[in-house]
């Protein structure tokens, strides 16, 4: 897996009704859980009427962790419906809150399932998705005689040269996608003359 699809930035809130409950759906992107703490915090701020704030997050790239949560919903009836979608967008290091406002009329764990689904579905579809290459970095060092072997292997395999400090010893650091890592690194190592380290 080279690849993860994650949210380029918070989104403006989306308006889902059902029987005069109003369900505003927002999605945030994050890296930790204190970053999804801080937008909850944001939300019951914002919207000090609101009856609930649930949510759901998916953190990670190669293991991925998740959370959902019913603020006092009946049990699996948003935060689940919630991180389904989530899953359905295959999103991570991304946060779904849908902020409830109470319209007088129940709705039914059915109704809400719907609702906290359909909120959370037009969120994830008003917001900008990226799909992000997952690259690993290493180190080259070697003499200023031996540049045109490096440039050419790097033009040959399309690196990205991260830095580069050219002196009569010159350090490169590039750049290359995960899963072709140990074989660029391989062919880079066959080059006597020139040293090569990683940061793993």
């Amino acid at each position: 897996m080279d690849s993860y699809r994650t949210i380029s930035k918070p989104t403006e809130p989306i308006l889902f009704k059902e029987k005069k409950s109003k369900f505003f759906g927002y999605c945030f992107p994050v890296s930790n859980e204190e970053e999804v703490k801080a937008y909850i915090e944001l939300l019951r701020k914002e919207y000090p009427t609101a009856n609930h704030v649930c949510y759901a997050w998916q953190l990670g790239i190669t293991t991925k962790s998740y959370r959902a949560n019913d603020d006092g919903e009946p049990n699996n009836s948003a935060g689940m419906p919630i991180y389904g979608q989530i899953q359905s967008f295959d999103v991570t290091n991304t946060l779904v809150a849908v902020v409830r406002i109470f319209g007088g009329t129940k709705l039914g764990v059915g109704g809400l399932i719907t609702a906290y689904k359909e909120s959370a579905k037009l969120a994830l579809e008003n917001a900008t998705i990226l799909t992000k290459i997952i690259k690993k970095q290493f180190k080259i060092e070697f003499e200023y005689a031996e540049m045109d072997v490096v440039m050419r292997l790097i033009k040959k395999h399309q690196l990205q040269i991260i830095s580069q400090e050219l002196h009569l010893t010159c350090i490169m650091i590039v750049s290359v996608k995960r899963s072709d890592f140990k074989r660029i690194l391989d062919l880079f190592k066959a080059q006597h003359k020139l040293k090569i380290s990683t940061k793993d």
